[in-house]
């Protein structure tokens, strides 16, 4: 396993800057591009990079880009569905964000197994990030920690693998995304050590001072069908029989359409979802097959229950999660938002894309659309879910 920490013992004369800096770039060329994410985001106490670009880039020469581009630097990252900017939503380009060693105590891992991860190497992974980052700065010790995970949003291995770190990691917070692929649903990656891999995850914990908030919401509220998996195929992710019925049918029957018109806007617009206790988590729809299954991009399993879910105004719940955040943690210095595409696809099918991107630049949010959401260990669908970061140490 390959750790890299940040060093926080250093000092600069950089001590006006934000603990966080942001940038993007839409250039094509790689080594244009992560030149021009360089000029924005170094300075002598950048000790931690973040980035998500699109998948049209051509990875094999992005990867030793970036690397280059940030000589010395720990660099994490993931291929996206989509990108948000601290200018709203954007396609085809790289966003990324720095962290600053004086407020961000940084840890990183690659996970390379995803199918053989168990237990004894998540607690492993999770006790080497916490050394690394009590090792990496004195000045942050007794600050509080938090987790983000990114997985190949094609791996089909999310619940397992979040599900075993949620148990080792105990009372950390943790969130994350699955890695998209501009919505082609074919080869999608994470980013380590200077290149790509598939099959992998990257988990990066964080250490502050700054006060912080892991959330998620959806805007979606249940209605009263329910349908029962009554045939699965667990490990292709796909529903055969809802209700005893072909899948594909009786869920066009739900939606009051034909099964030849189910389509991703559809998909979107009719969720179901699992109710586990007084909370509903979405498990979208990928696809309608051939020969009437359904494939989900969540797990999907024999004998549970799906709740049939509608869309509420998104915008409306995305204003009031955006308040909410700020109201608890003042004028925030960030906000890491994992944004499902579904959203992005329904706001597209809404013409409110400019609209949610004007909310999303002017509170600082910056991240990526996602093929999953993470959230405690759960992987989820529609919804946006993060970290809000505050601008003020806490004492």
């Amino acid at each position: 396993m390959d750790l890299l920490a940040v060093d926080a013992t250093e000092t600069g004369d950089d001590s006006a800057l934000s603990p966080v800096g942001t940038a993007y770039s839409a250039r094509r060329e790689p080594g244009e591009a992560t030149r021009e994410l360089a000029s924005q985001l170094l300075h002598a106490e950048l000790g931690f990079v973040l980035f998500f670009c699109s998948a049209e880039y051509s990875l094999e020469a992005l990867g030793p880009a970036m690397d280059a581009a940030f000589q010395g630097i720990p660099v994490s990252g993931c291929t996206t569905a989509g990108e948000i900017t601290p200018a709203g939503y954007c396609r085809g380009c790289i966003v990324a964000i720095g962290f600053d060693r004086r407020a961000f105590a940084v840890a990183h891992t690659l996970i390379d197994d995803l199918e053989s991860f168990g237990l004894l190497q998540a607690q492993r992974l999770t006790g080497e990030l916490l050394e690394s980052c009590r090792q990496a700065s004195s000045a942050l010790e007794g600050g509080q920690r938090f987790v983000l995970t990114l997985l190949d949003g094609l791996s089909s291995s999310e619940e397992q693998v979040l599900a075993t770190l949620d148990t080792a990691l105990g009372s950390i917070p943790s969130f994350g995304g699955s890695a998209g692929d501009d919505n082609r649903l074919a080869y999608t990656h994470v980013y380590s050590d200077g290149r790509f891999h598939s099959e992998s995850a990257v988990v990066v914990m964080f250490q502050t001072r700054l006060p912080f908030e892991v959330f998620t919401t959806h805007h979606l509220r249940p209605r009263r069908e329910k349908l029962v998996v009554t045939r699965a195929d667990c490990e292709r992710r796909r529903g055969l029989e809802l209700n005893a019925a072909p899948a594909a049918a009786e869920y066009a029957r739900l939606v009051g359409q034909p099964v030849t018109s189910l389509n991703p806007a559809i998909f979107a617009s009719h969720p179901l979802a699992v109710r586990i206790g007084e909370q509903h988590y979405v498990r979208s729809i990928q696809g309608a097959n051939e020969d009437g299954s359904l494939s989900f991009y969540c797990a999907v399993e024999n004998g549970i229950v799906l709740t049939a879910m509608q869309p509420a105004p998104l915008l409306e719940d995305l204003q009031l999660t955006l308040d909410g955040l700020r109201e608890r943690l003042g004028e925030p210095a960030l906000i890491l938002g994992c944004d499902c595409f579904l959203r992005r696809l329904e706001l597209e099918a809404l013409g409110q894309v400019d609209e949610a991107s004007k909310l999303l630049g002017q509170a600082g949010v910056v991240g990526f659309n996602t093929y999953g959401e993470q959230h405690h260990g759960m992987h989820i669908n529609q919804t946006l879910t993060g970290v809000a970061i505050g601008s003020v140490p806490t004492a």
